[in-house]
């Protein structure tokens, strides 16, 4: 079966800096993929060239079939890839339903206000915000802004959907119900891609990891496999602390 996302050979340099060098991995249409490694590792990048926010110096990204690399954002969205982001962009002076209406008017079904309106409240009582349509984004907190950013993202109707760190920050009881929310989205067929530092996370979600650092795959594999992985254990914690 054809991945519903090939990323081949990506490459991208700010100058000097060569952020991803020759990048390459496959994501099966239904799964779930951690894309993980130490902070400037070049995840972030990553997906900003999936998602054009940055263009790629070289390579290929195709989405079912199709290749995307040349697309601009709103054409990326509108081919059914949506996304959060590690610093997160919510628009402080609108509603928080206005904030998310705004994802299905302009995502990849288009609607009108009305429909809209009613899909962003059943998308706020799912991400835990329901009975806060009405606050402005401006007075949430930063992990209510967060599921803002999710419930925007979904009601794009994706296929794929990029998270860039969207567990960091939650406590315990936070971070198990995003877990189970996580994989709810999943069960409903779309497929993940997630930017993560917290291990039980990815332990509980991914069914394969891409461990990034200094812009090279360095691992692939099973989340058990590649957090065992001697190189990996190298990357994130040193030369002294992995060898201890």
């Amino acid at each position: 079966m054809e991945p519903l996302l090939s990323v081949n050979k990506l490459r991208k340099a700010f100058g000097g800096l060569v952020a991803v060098r020759d990048v390459s991995f496959e994501i099966p249409q239904g799964s779930i993929m951690g894309l993980i490694g130490p902070n400037g590792s070049g995840k972030t990048t990553v997906l900003n060239l999936i998602t054009a926010e940055l263009s790629a110096d070289s390579g290929s990204v195709t989405f079912q079939g199709k290749e995307i690399l040349g697309l601009q954002s709103y054409q990326v969205c509108r081919s059914k890839i949506a996304r959060t982001f590690q610093l997160v962009r919510v628009l402080p002076h609108m509603t928080t339903r206005e904030n998310v209406m705004l994802g299905r008017m302009f995502g990849s079904d288009p609607t009108t206000p009305t429909e809209a309106e009613h899909e962003a409240d059943v998308l706020l009582k799912r991400v835990g915000m329901a009975g806060r349509a009405d606050l402005f984004a401006s007075q949430l907190t930063y992990i209510d802004q967060k599921r803002i950013e999710l419930a925007r993202a979904l009601a794009t109707r994706p296929q794929l959907l990029l998270l860039d760190e969207w567990l960091a920050g939650l406590n315990p009881t936070e971070l198990r119900i995003g877990i189970d929310l996580i994989s709810q989205i999943r069960r409903e067929g779309i497929t993940i891609v997630m930017i993560e530092h917290v291990m039980e996370a990815i332990r509980a979600l991914c069914d394969r990891c891409v461990v990034l650092n200094a812009g090279e795959k360095i691992a692939e594999g099973t989340a058990q496999s590649v957090l065992s992985d001697p190189e990996v254990m190298h990357a994130y914690l040193g030369v002294d602390d992995a060898a201890a």
